[in-house]
């Protein structure tokens, strides 16, 4: 416990914590509420009202997830921590669990508030969250966000530096991911094994239950449940984790 609230308050004596959660809150419930009052009163659709979540805000989360080990290792604070906590895998263990928690709750924050701010917006939209495909879809954001954000420390500690993590992250959830599944014939079956198409589909309103294994509009056929691909998510980033933490063992900080 003395570890966790020492990374809590490493975290928090920094800005960067702060204006990532004040600008993932801007691109998630901000969004929504432009589509929702650019929309007929009464025509918003719950799928919509996660537009900006999915995506956008998800960038930021994983920004300030990277930000969290990276800015230690630039101002060599990570040092100190080494030398307090000779453990170092449960010293990164520690901020990996603060983080994720963290990320899991701004997730929450922005998925619900998006729905709120649509109801405000659009009172007259059917915005009630009844089915359990429903509550994962609105829900499902906080641990999308969590498991991220666990990605993202793993890309932190084996970069160390900022702009290098920060650029990996971001190029590889907003870009690297759709771009191949322009390859021919081989791109979309890439792309059903792919970790942030796998979390997008866990999110996804209309799953194989309801849409067929091949999701409409996507082109992906993809080969596991819902749940299982946010399971295989989870795999992944855990497993780049375990090979961060081991990689941090065996150089210096």
């Amino acid at each position: 416990m003395t570890l966790l609230a020492v990374e809590r308050i490493k975290l928090f004596s920094t800005r960067s914590p702060y204006w990532c959660s004040a600008l993932a809150l801007v691109l998630g419930v901000g969004l929504t509420a432009i589509i929702a009052a650019s929309t007929d009163n009464g025509q918003l659709s719950l799928g919509v009202t996660q537009f900006g979540s999915s995506q956008l805000a998800l960038s930021v989360v994983l920004v300030m997830a990277a930000l969290a080990v990276t800015t230690e290792y630039r101002f060599s604070t990570i040092r100190a921590t080494f030398l307090a906590v000779p453990n170092r895998t449960s010293a990164l263990v520690a901020k990996t669990v603060v983080v994720a928690f963290i990320a899991a709750v701004l997730g929450e924050i922005i998925a619900f508030g998006s729905v709120g701010m649509a109801k405000l917006l659009s009172p007259a939209s059917d915005l009630a969250i009844n089915s359990g495909a429903e509550w994962r879809h609105v829900a499902g954001v906080g641990l999308l966000y969590g498991i991220g954000a666990i990605l993202a420390i793993a890309v932190g500690i084996l970069v160390r530096q900022t702009a290098g993590a920060v650029a990996i992250l971001l190029v590889w959830n907003m870009l690297l991911e759709g771009l191949i599944g322009i390859i021919p014939k081989a791109g979309v079956k890439i792309q059903a094994w792919l970790p942030f198409q796998n979390a997008n589909h866990f999110l996804m309103l209309n799953g194989p239950e309801a849409a067929g294994a091949e999701q409409a509009g996507m082109g992906i056929d993809f080969k596991l449940s819902q749940w299982g691909s946010l399971g295989y998510f989870a795999g992944i980033a855990v497993a780049l984790l375990v090979v961060a933490l081991i990689v941090a063992k065996r150089r210096d900080a």
